[in-house]
Order: C-alpha cells, then structure tokens, then sequence
C-alpha cells in the first residue's frame, strides 16, 4: 500500500475515523487532530506528525505482533489489515512537523543528550536521534517536539524491560544506566529541542 496514489488519504480516513474499529477507536484521540500528540496528567500519547514513515509502520507491525505492548494501542491495531497501518503510517510521515517553543536547556541533559557518559556506558542520544533531536531514520524517532511525559514513560518502559523492541538494545543498557532524575530531564530536553 506505500506510495499507491490515495494511500495517504485512506491513511486519514483510519487516523479520523478509526477503520473497522469505528470512532471510538480513531487515531486522533490521542494523537491530536493534526499529529501533534498529548500531554495530561493521566494520559500521554506521542507526536505522530512528520515522523519517519518505517519507523510508524515498524511500531504499528510491533504492537500488532505483540513485541511492543500497550492496552489501547494493541487493541486497536489488531484491527487493522496491514495495508492499513502502512496506510496510517504515511499518513502521519506526511503531516509537517509541530513546532514547539524551546524550553531553557539543561546543563546535565545537554551534556548526557550530547556527549553521553562513556564510564557509565551511555551513549549520546544525539549518536542515534541527532543533535537537535531531528531522528534519523526508520530505526532512531525524531524526539523534538514529542510529549516529555510520553519520552519519560517510554525510557522508563525500557528501564523495567516492559519495551524490548529496539533493533540493537541501546534503550535497554542506557535506561538501565540513567536515574530517575536524569530520565525526567533528559525527556524534557529532549522535548524541547
């Protein structure tokens, strides 16, 4: 279904109406009528919008299978066909990205954002996400502009081991090395790049 003319637009239609699952179950509800994600005290859900497309598809493929959990989203993406989450993830890819106001950076997180902590083993986060957070590819998201809170729960996911799919477990040995102190910064700063 990538690159079919009309993909995008069927993509669409699932993100506002929720396919076979009906509305209750539409994508914007969480991710925000323009993919721009959400942020409340009980509830984050991550930007969507101008994501790299392989990475949605991937993460789409996860949840379905069963290598990424969560409630909500397995539920409603085991309804989708998989021409259908290749059809969301393109649309999402296609929408620009949400600009966000840079908050005041951070010594620590810049540094461990930038530079890492080599006797700590932690990779920069810059290595793999880029410097401003732009993402790199099919594998490494784009973090600017995502939710802090939404960042803080998924390092936090790694941490405990509740999310295990990433390709070469670089999440795994750096939210093991990371307090909980860092983890909150790092997420904000990550946020506001």
């Amino acid at each position: 279904m990538e690159g079919l003319p009309g993909s995008s637009l069927y993509g669409e239609v699932i993100a506002m109406g929720g396919g076979s699952g009906g509305v209750t179950r539409a994508c914007f509800s969480c991710h925000g009528l323009d993919g721009e994600g959400m942020e409340k005290p009980s509830q984050s859900a991550p930007a969507l919008a101008g994501l790299d497309q392989g990475y949605l598809h991937r993460q789409l493929d996860d949840y379905a299978n069963g290598r990424r959990r969560h409630t909500a989203m397995s539920d409603i993406v085991s309804i989708l066909e998989p021409r259908e989450r290749a059809a969301v993830s393109q649309y999402y890819s296609n929408l620009p990205l949400p600009i966000y106001a840079p908050a005041g950076a951070d010594a620590m997180a810049n540094a461990l954002y930038q530079n890492g902590d080599a006797a700590r083993d932690i990779a920069a986060c810059a290595q793999c996400h880029g410097r401003n957070g732009e993402g790199m590819g099919a594998a490494n998201p784009r973090l600017a502009g995502q939710p802090a809170p939404y960042l803080a729960d998924q390092l936090l996911a790694w941490k405990r081991g509740d999310r295990q799919n990433d390709p070469s477990h670089a999440m795994q040995v750096i939210s093991q090395a990371l307090t909980l102190s860092e983890i909150e910064q790092l997420s904000v700063y990550a946020a506001s790049l």
